[in-house]
């Protein structure tokens, strides 16, 4: 269905097929700015030429319900590991705690190693411990101490260290593009170039929001993304543009 709205605002399919699951799971419709601010991000991503890249996808915000935000904008739901309603805000989206994890449907042996992309974004710094596995470092990404941790499929010898600290909210990302020793990663909205070995093949373990292998992450997370390799620059405008739009649309 392509929802119209009475000035003749037409919304994508995609967003339309989103928006009527997640107002299914709410019980109830969304304010019309914050299904316009996921039409414009739909849109805004197909413009840009990447949203087929992205294969599995939640917007943590905007929905009215904890359940509305688990609803994937693409791929499969994440399995949710102990949230509750009160752990969900509608602008700063899902506040991690001890005990408290999302398990993706993505096993790390199906990341490809020269062509995928991982993103979240940071709405508030807790103790920043973004994503992982408690059982493998292949994909890691914490900041504990002076050490910044974003591993990506990282060939070992203690690689995927950024060379700062993560200091403002916002997109982090990481993208390879070939099997080269380096790949990229994207913080603080920058790009940072980071040195790890030849990628390895990940093993048949999920990936898990909010919890590494140091342990539980109580940032706060208001969207993710993996799939195919693309420009994290411009997913970073996408994100913080539709963060924008849905916090100016919510009462």
């Amino acid at each position: 269905m392509t929802l119209v709205w009475k000035s003749g605002y037409s919304f994508d399919s995609d967003a339309s097929t989103y928006i009527d699951a997640v107002e299914t799971t709410d019980g109830q419709v969304l304010e019309t700015g914050v299904r316009i601010a996921i039409n414009e991000f739909v849109l805004g991503c197909k413009q840009d030429g990447i949203w087929t890249a992205i294969k599995e996808s939640c917007i943590l915000a905007g929905a009215r319900t904890l359940a509305g935000a688990l609803v994937p904008l693409t791929g499969n739901a994440p399995t949710n590991f102990n949230f509750v309603a009160a752990d969900y805000d509608r602008e700063a989206g899902l506040v991690g705690n001890n005990n408290k994890y999302l398990e993706t449907a993505v096993l790390l042996s199906t990341i490809e190693r020269a062509n995928s992309h991982v993103s979240i974004n940071c709405k508030a710094f807790g103790n920043k411990r973004f994503l992982g596995n408690p059982n493998v470092s292949r994909f890691t990404w914490e900041e504990i101490g002076v050490v910044t941790t974003l591993r990506h499929l990282y060939g070992g010898g203690g690689g995927g260290q950024l060379a700062t600290s993560i200091s403002t909210p916002g997109l982090i990302g990481t993208v390879r593009t070939s099997l080269s020793v380096t790949y990229l990663a994207r913080a603080n909205g920058t790009n940072y170039n980071i040195t790890a070995g030849v990628p390895g093949n990940g093993p048949a373990e999920p990936l898990w929001i909010f919890r590494t292998s140091s342990g539980y992450s109580t940032d706060s997370i208001s969207f993710y993304s993996i799939g195919e390799s693309l420009d994290l620059a411009l997913l970073d405008t996408r994100v913080s543009n539709l963060m924008t739009a849905i916090g100016a649309a919510i009462p």
